[in-house]
């Protein structure tokens, strides 16, 4: 397999990767003219592309030998409704596994490469958003030494989720 930071010819892989994973993991809880709404307009091309090209925030792709991609992540400053956000403060903004590969430690991996630059990068402290029933992934990140540190709601069309924000020192 191969860890790489993806570039800007990545973004429709990136785009069809998360829309897919997001309604393999999610799309049960929404009415479909949400889902519909909320996928056509975050898992577009033009929205992965934006930071792709952008210094502060990096995207990771774990392929395998053939070149699919297996998994991505996506790092940079915290966009998160923080209270008292630190201007230095970075983000875990999506860690996606296509759901064929799921619990194989891939997520793990790319964890690590997302935490590692965005320490080398100056980002701290970090914070990520995770569903409030979402308990792997948070016992994933409380792994890493992150803790609940408060709730805010998440859109997805007109359906709000409780979404639970979670801070790494």
């Amino acid at each position: 397999m191969n860890l790489r930071q993806a570039n800007s010819d990545d973004a429709s892989k990136l785009s069809e990767l998360g829309a897919l994973t997001f309604t393999h993991t999610f799309g049960h809880l929404y009415k479909p003219e949400d889902l519909q709404d909320f996928i056509s307009t975050t898992y577009t091309v033009e929205r992965h592309l934006i930071p792709l090209t952008d210094s502060r925030e990096s995207f990771w792709v774990l392929e395998d030998d053939s070149g699919e991609t297996l998994a991505f992540g996506w790092a940079g400053a915290c966009k998160l409704p923080v209270p008292s956000l630190e201007s230095n403060a970075g983000e875990i903004k999506r860690l996606y596994v296509h759901p064929d590969h799921q619990g194989k430690k891939l997520g793990s991996r790319i964890l690590k490469q997302m935490l590692a630059w965005l320490e080398s990068e100056g980002f701290g402290p970090l914070y990520i958003g995770v569903w409030s029933e979402n308990y792997g992934a948070q016992r994933l990140y409380s792994c890493y030494g992150f803790e609940k540190l408060c709730e805010y709601e998440f859109a997805v069309g007109n359906h709000r989720d409780r979404e639970f924000i979670f801070k790494r020192a």
